[in-house]
């Protein structure tokens, strides 16, 4: 795919991937998916134009030439939600690129995104939630890696977090205090209230852990005492949900779902939410209102079944 790219596209590509990881904090996997997207949309440019595009012939993008790549990413079997963040990424990058090179990017920047029916979150209920964090915590043999595992899904739930979130605080944070700062994507912070029961939840870890607990060092730690991988969290849900027989959907993500929609459920507050949570916009945290209400719609079809 590289040599369908000129080198100033090649160069320009890597200063912008650059200027992702720097500015917005954008993770390592976002910058390889930003990569993979933009490079499959200047690759197909090089093919539809019959030669490879430079900066200049990419300033002449038109409206014409984005239905072409569109058209042809459907055909390709991309899915609707996959083609939409595509052309994010390459919108986003066209932002960056024009403004280097001085050059109107209306076409690209116009171009609609398909349509696609957003997943609503998929939340655990109450005692669904309750009795994961207590079957996670009986799949190690190892007293100080249940409740490491245990302390994880708690906060989890107890504190709305993502697992990147949750696995990326250090020895600096104990003890977990009734307010913690927390660190999310794109580098923004917010003050998220620590139930507690993740607070004991992570006090009796720290009790057993054998590893010190120096400030900079991981939290949470692997066997050997390195950072807990992500997976080691997602295989001891698997086996903890295929004990209570819930759903594949019952993940890590899903333990913060279940957090907004509860909060949600006893009266809380979206705005409120939204800013627990660090959604950037209202519109992420309105889709636990379609989960409340698909909730509550459920308990009254049941209560009054059709004749």
């Amino acid at each position: 795919m590289a040599g369908l790219i000129s080198p100033s596209c090649t160069d320009a590509l890597a200063e912008w991937l650059d200027h992702c990881g720097a500015l917005n904090d954008a993770s390592e996997n976002t910058i390889k998916a930003y990569q993979a997207d933009v490079l499959g949309f200047l690759s197909f440019m090089t093919l539809h134009k019959g030669a490879p595009q430079g900066l200049a012939p990419l300033a002449k993008i038109s409206v014409t030439d984005m239905r072409s790549w569109m058209s042809s990413e459907r055909r390709r079997g991309v899915g609707a939600r996959s083609l939409a963040r595509s052309l994010s990424a390459v919108k986003s990058f066209y932002t960056w690129l024009a403004e280097r090179e001085d050059f109107e990017p209306t076409a690209v920047l116009l171009t609609r995104s398909p349509k696609f029916t957003k997943k609503l979150p998929r939340p655990l209920a109450v005692d669904a939630a309750a009795a994961m964090i207590e079957t996670v915590e009986l799949q190690a043999t190892d007293g100080w890696v249940a409740a490491r595992d245990a302390a994880v899904v708690t906060l989890l739930y107890g504190g709305g977090l993502r697992i990147s979130e949750a696995l990326g605080l250090t020895g600096a944070a104990v003890p977990l205090p009734e307010t913690l700062v927390i660190k999310g994507k794109g580098g923004k912070e917010r003050m998220v209230p620590i139930i507690d029961a993740a607070r004991d939840a992570v006090d009796a870890y720290l009790q057993l852990c054998p590893h010190p607990m120096e400030p900079d060092a991981p939290l949470f730690r692997g066997i050997r005492g390195g950072p807990l991988n992500p997976r080691a969290v997602q295989k001891v849900m698997e086996k903890a949900r295929m004990q209570l027989g819930l759903p594949a959907t019952a993940t890590p993500h899903a333990m913060r779902h279940s957090f907004a929609t509860h909060l949600l459920s006893a009266g809380g507050d979206l705005r409120s939410i939204q800013e627990l949570l660090g959604h950037a916009s209202l519109s992420t945290t309105q889709a636990y209102t379609a989960v409340d209400t698909a909730h509550l719609m459920d308990v009254y079809n049941r209560a009054h079944p059709k004749a």
